[in-house]
Parts: structure tokens; C-alpha cells; sequence
């Protein structure tokens, strides 16, 4: 479509500017380094972020009167032989609502940030580093732009690659520091390589897809695959969407790549919100639910994508319950509700998985920027302890260091207790209606799913309550809980903003009235849904409220007092041992893949490449400089001898046509 062929009186023609608008606040940043004042960096940052939201909304209200899909082509790309492929952008009610999220919780974290880094770059040491934290986060909302905005497969792999790129970046922003002075910069690498894995699967899907249809653009690709009559063998259908699923788990942290995600709570908090709650991880959820016509052509590729999520949200959900890293237990529960999402678009239900994406963004997001407000709220409390042992290691993350910051962080504690109930799933806040519905869902469609979901969902009510009574109730654990204080306002105020959000966000999808499902029916024509269940929907209610109940009896009626045993220890016994060791899959990744990876290399580096390879290069320089000794002495520089060589050549070729 031409630009002059847009619908008239529509924004349509503005959507580059989702990109172009980030972009230009990071190359500002640039320009002005060393140059500004902190606050001018991250207030560029903020208005170019919350730009890009505005365009998006504009596109909101574009789709409202032209619901179907616009392709608004932008630049010349790929054009060899059959494949063609351009810059263009989609505009569609699936690629908008990811915009608004992105852009929208994208520019609350850009603001929370102001206040946050401003501390933490103190904290650290390197108050230089400040205007580089807002580039990258310019530069990762120009990617997931590209992604989620992206016309063709190859288009969204570009920005696939650039948020990969730009988590490298922000998870490893202290790469100096961590365990062993290197850790942060082990779990950037950790990130980067796991997700490789997923992208192998990506480009493979992607040369599949162009082997059947012929192209890469998603109009081509999904109108052939909607018409029907493809013209390929139902094991090819199969491998194609499992390369697609492969691709998800890398992105969204589904078994069995998942562990790069709680290494990468190494960033600072506006990271771990922007990258790991967010946005990023979602971005496999929006893959699955974009090719939702390439599913529908194999039904048993849905069926695993459905069981990888289930078994993903109540792994996840086991090794939550045995975490003391206030980030860490957040870390594990984003990996579950992952599953609830993955499982979902697995079932067909891409509705009720978009729901749960937008709404778990919101108290997810919540929840990080709140743990990195108490986290540095007892952070200032060790440093400003009379009595502290400054040179000791303490950790201002380990939940067993805090407790009574009810009465210190009032704000803060409420707003978390907002988002953690609102993940929880109790009534009437968001979490409850996009995650009943998907239970509501497998319900009807999957048994086995039903009691995953189900199971997840009373771990993640137990979890986030025993989280809920540990740092806010009792008494202080520590000097650092004791002396604790609240966040200032540039960072309490996207608290309160994201707060009302989870208690609200519910509304787009209600039951009966389903304001997102007609949204999203332009787009996602597979979408399959399903009557709100009362009988389900208290059994959620109930599962969950056991879980608090549980919590509570074992965390907050007697709260846990300096240097206790942990009570779940005592009654699980060597379960939670396996709990709190992650059921030690870094161990077994380590024997099974890390360490024969690291002895096949040694062989090649030392015998194959130093021996074989390096002695045949090095072998071939020898031999030519022993034939340049023995030629350099034919060099004599006398015109008579020069002569004669000429002569026996000669005679050499006159010999030669005498005797053929």
C-alpha cells in the first residue's frame, strides 16, 4: 500500500515515528554525554519514549475507525530473485496493543529510573555511567519497536536480535561487578548465548516458511496459509512450528531455556521491569499469537507449545517458594506466568494470552520497580547504620535482611501489595480476569493444563505472600531494614501510576462485555474463546486465598525473627532444599552440556587447531621460505647469467616442440 492509498483522516502515516522518536532521544544522549546534567538525559530519554506512546495512541484511534490491517511501506530492502523484502510496517490491532505496552510501561521505567539510577550509580561508584544506562534503554525500545511493528519475519528477527543485543547490554551494565568481580558480566553472556539457542530456531522457521509460501511477508505468508491447500507435507507443518516454539522458549524463558532469565536480575531493577516483566520476554507470546495461521495448519505443534507453558508455570513456580532474593522470587514467578501466557496461545486462546501479557505487564512491572525501591530504601539504611559493618558483605536483596518496612516505605508497601495481589489472582484486580480466563480455558480444552495452571496458581499466591510478610511485617531483621527509607517522588509516582493500572486493567477484557477480544478478532482470526466460568473462577479464588492463608499462618502470624530457620524448611525438609537449589538444573546443564562443550573445545584448540591446523599453515610458510633461500641465490644481478637462463629457457621449449 502506497502512502497516498491510506485511509483518509487517519494518523497511519505516522507509525515510523514509533521507532524514529527513541531513536533520536538516544542519539541526543549521545551527543550530549559529558556535555548535560543527569536530569537532562533522562528527561530526553522519558519524552522520547513517551513519543512513541503517543504516536501509538494516535494509531489506537486510527484502528478504531479502520479496524482492518494497513501496511505502510517505508524503505527498500531485499529484492533477489523471489524474495523481496522491504521496511515496511504493520499496523494492525495485534502490533498497537504491543506498542501501547511497550511504550506506555516503557516510558513509567524511564521515569522511575531518574530517581533509581541516580542512587545506584553512586551506590556503584561510577556516576559517569549515568546518561549510558538511558541510551540503552532508548535503543531497546527502538528494537522491541521494530519487532512488534515489523511487516515480515526478517523484519521481526531484526528487532528480535536488537533486544538480545540491548539485554546484553543492560543486563551486564555492571559488568564489573557481582560474584567474583565477573558475575554480572557471566549472567549478560549466560542471557546472550541461551538465547542463541531460540534463534537458531527463528532462522530455521524463517527458511521453512520461505521453502513453502515463497515469502517472509506476513500478508503473503498468512493469506496462503488462510486460504488452505498448502502444498507441503504435514512433518514439514510440524517442524516449522516447532522451530517457532524453539524460538519462544530462548525469548519468553520456557523449559529448557530458562535459566538465563533469573541470572539476568544482574541488571539494575529498571532493567529487570523493562526487559525480563515488560516487554522482552514477551516477545515469544507475540511471536506464537502473530503466526497464529502457521499453527492452525498442525494442531498437535498448539498442543506442545500448551504443555511447555504448563509445565513451565508450575516449575517456575516450585523454585519461587524456595528464593530469599527479593528479585530472584519475581524473577521465577515472571518464568510462570510466562507458562500461563505460552500455554494459552498454545490452546488457541491468543486472546486470553494477549490479556494476560498486557496485564502482567502492568503489576509485574510494579512489582520489579517496587522491590528496587526497597532494595534501595535498605540499602541506604546499611550505609547510614551507626553500627554497621560497612566492610562486611551484606546483601540489600536477601529478604531475610528486611521485614517491618510497612511502617518505613508506606507507599511502597502499598503499592506491592496491590501488585502482589493482583498476581495472586484475587478479585476485582487485573490478574484475576486474565488468568481465570486462561484457566477457564484449559478448562474446557485441557484437563492435564488445568492442573498445572491450578497448582502454579496456589504456588504464586503462597510465594508472593510469604515475599508480602517477609519484608513488610515484623520487626527489622537488620540495621539496614531498621534504618530503611522511603523513594523519592520521581520514583513512587510510576509506582502509584502502575498500582492503579493492576487494579484496573481488568476492565479491557471483562467478561460478558470482552472490549479486547473484539480488538483483537481483526487480527487474530484463529482466536478461539471461551464463557466466563463462575465455577471456575471461584476455584481460582480459593486456591489462591489458601495459598495467603498458608503464607500467613507459617510467615505472619508469627513473623520471622534475625538468624531464624526458614519454617517451610522444617516442614518440607530436603524439598525445599531442592527448591532452593533451583532443583539444581545449572548443575546438570553443567555436566551435561558445559563441561564436555568445554573439553571437546580444549581438544580442538590444542591438538586439532594448534597441531593439525596451525602446523600445516605454519608447515606451508616454512616450505616457502626455503624455496625463496633457494631462488634468492639465482638473484646474482649479472646480466650474463640472466642470459644464459634465457638460453637454457629456450632451448628448454624449443626441445620440448622438437620431441612432442
Amino acid at each position: 500500500m502506497e502512502l497516498s492509498s491510506l485511509p483518509s483522516g487517519t494518523y497511519f502515516n505516522l507509525v515510523p515515528w514509533v521507532v524514529f522518536f527513541p531513536l533520536i532521544g538516544l542519539i541526543l544522549n549521545l551527543i550530549l554525554t559529558n556535555r548535560a546534567t543527569e536530569k537532562v538525559y533522562g528527561v530526553l530519554a522519558s519524552l522520547a519514549s513517551g513519543a512513541s506512546f503517543i504516536v501509538a495512541s494516535l494509531l489506537l484511534v486510527s484502528l478504531n475507525q479502520h479496524p482492518e490491517a494497513v501496511v505502510v511501506p517505508f524503505a527498500e530492502w531485499i529484492n533477489i530473485g523471489k524474495l523481496s523484502i522491504n521496511w515496511a510496517f504493520r499496523v494492525d490491532t495485534l502490533s498497537v496493543t504491543m506498542m501501547l505496552v511497550v511504550s506506555g510501561v516503557g516510558t513509567l521505567i524511564h521515569v522511575y529510573s531518574i530517581g533509581y539510577m541516580h542512587e545506584d550509580v553512586r551506590i556503584q561508584g561510577d556516576p559517569s555511567r549515568y546518561s549510558r544506562f538511558f541510551i540503552f534503554l532508548n535503543l531497546f525500545i527502538v528494537m522491541m519497536m521494530i519487532l512488534v511493528s515489523a511487516e515480515s519475519y526478517l523484519m521481526t528477527f531484526v528487532g528480535w536480535e536488537g533486544v538480545g543485543l540491548c539485554s546484553y547490554l543492560l543486563i551486564g551494565f555492571w559488568f564489573e561487578k557481582g560474584k567474583n568481580g565477573d558475575g554480572n558480566a557471566i549472567a549478560a553472556k549466560k542471557a546472550f548465548l541461551t538465547n542463541r539457542v531460540g534463534d537458531f530456531g527463528f532462522i530455521s522457521a524463517m527458511f521453512l516458511i520461505f521453502t513453502i509460501f515463497g515469502s517472509l511477508n506476513f500478508t503473503d505468508v498468512f493469506s496462503a496459509a488462510r486460504a488452505g491447500g498448502v502444498d507441503a507435507a504435514p512433518w514439514l507443518l510440524l517442524a516449522l512450528n516447532l522451530f517457532l516454539l524453539l524460538a519462544v522458549t530462548g525469548k519468553s524463558a520456557q523449559v529448557p531455556l530458562f535459566v538465563w532469565l533469573p541470572d539476568a536480575m544482574a541488571g539494575p531493577t529498571p532493567v529487570s521491569a523493562l526487559i525480563h516483566a515488560a516487554t522482552m520476554v514477551t516477545a515469544g507470546v507475540y511471536l506464537v499469537a502473530r503466526s497464529s495461521p502457521l499453527f492452525a495448519l498442525h494442531p498437535a505443534a498448539g498442543t506442545v507449545v500448551a504443555v511447555i507453558g504448563a509445565v513451565t508455570a508450575l516449575f517456575a513456580a516450585t523454585i519461587a517458594v524456595g528464593q530469599y532474593d527479593i528479585k530472584k522470587v519475581l524473577a521465577y514467578s515472571t518464568i510462570s506466568q510466562l507458562g500461563f501466557m505460552v500455554a494459552a496461545v498454545g490452546m488457541g486462546a491468543y486472546v486470553a494470552g494477549i490479556f494476560h501479557l498486557v496485564t502482567h505487564a502492568f503489576f509485574k512491572a510494579l512489582l520489579f520497580l517496587s522491590s528496587g525501591s526497597v532494595i534501595q530504601g535498605v540499602e541506604f539504611g546499611h550505609h547510614h547504620a551507626p553500627h554497621a559493618a560497612h566492610g562486611e558483605a551484606f546483601d540489600p536483596q536477601d529478604m531475610r535482611n528486611m521485614g517491618g518496612l510497612r511502617i518505613r516505605m508506606r507507599t511502597t508497601f502499598w503499592v506491592y501489595l496491590v501488585g502482589a495481589l493482583a498476581l495472586a489472582g484475587i478479585p476485582p484486580l487485573a490478574g484475576f480476569f486474565s488468568k481465570d480466563e486462561i484457566l477457564a480455558f484449559a478448562g474446557q480444552h485441557s484437563p492435564l493444563v488445568l492442573i498445572f495452571l491450578v497448582a502454579a496458581a496456589f504456588l504464586t499466591a503462597f510465594y508472593m505472600g510469604r515475599q508480602v510478610w517477609m519484608v513488610f511485617f515484623g520487626r527489622p531483621r537488620s540495621d539496614a531494614a531498621e534504618g530503611a527509607r522511603e523513594s523519592s517522588a520521581v520514583m513512587t509516582i510510576p509506582l502509584i501510576v502502575l498500582a492503579v493500572l493492576s487494579a484496573v486493567g481488568g476492565a479491557l477484557n471483562l467478561p460478558h462485555i470482552e472490549t479486547l477480544a473484539h480488538w483483537l478478532e481483526h487480527t487474530i482470526q484463529e482466536a478461539r474463546t471461551v464463557e466466563f466460568s463462575l465455577t471456575v473462577a471461584g476455584m481460582s479464588v480459593a486456591v489462591a486465598l489458601v495459598g495467603i492463608i498458608i503464607a500467613w499462618f507459617l510467615y505472619g502470624r508469627k513473623p520471622l525473627a534475625a538468624g531464624q530457620t526458614d519454617p517451610l524448611s522444617r516442614l518440607l525438609g530436603p524439598l525445599f532444599t531442592a527448591f532452593e537449589h533451583k532443583w539444581w538444573v545449572d548443575e546438570i546443564y553443567d555436566v551435561l552440556f558445559l563441561t564436555p562443550y568445554k573439553d571437546i573445545s580444549q581438544v580442538l584448540a590444542q591438538p586439532v587447531d594448534q597441531g593439525l591446523v596451525d602446523g600445516m599453515v605454519n608447515g606451508i610458510g616454512r616450505l616457502t621460505a626455503v624455496f625463496s633461500r633457494v631462488f634468492r641465490t639465482m638473484q646474482s644481478g649479472r646480466v650474463r647469467v640472466y642470459a644464459l637462463y634465457m638460453m637454457i629457457g629456450v632451448a628448454a621449449i624449443l626441445g620440448y616442440l622438437i620431441l612432442r
